[in-house]
């Protein structure tokens, strides 16, 4: 599992868009996190657990490639 530091304002969405370069792995941080689950901006220095997550992409061109 690595680890992400907080820095001032981030907040929960903006550090899953961070780490995984999407917002919809939010609520995976928090469950990670439960210490934090009430946080809705963080302090700078915070060290949050962030979990590997799957993501699957389709290697199937649609139809009209």
């Amino acid at each position: 599992m690595n680890v992400y530091t907080t820095v001032q304002g981030d907040t929960w969405d903006i550090i899953s868009n961070k780490v995984y370069d999407s917002y919809d792995f939010y609520d995976d941080l928090i469950n990670s996190n439960e210490k934090y689950s009430d946080v809705v901006f963080f302090q700078a220095g915070i060290e949050l657990e962030v979990p590997e997550i799957e993501t699957s992409t389709s290697d199937t061109l649609p139809p009209w490639r």
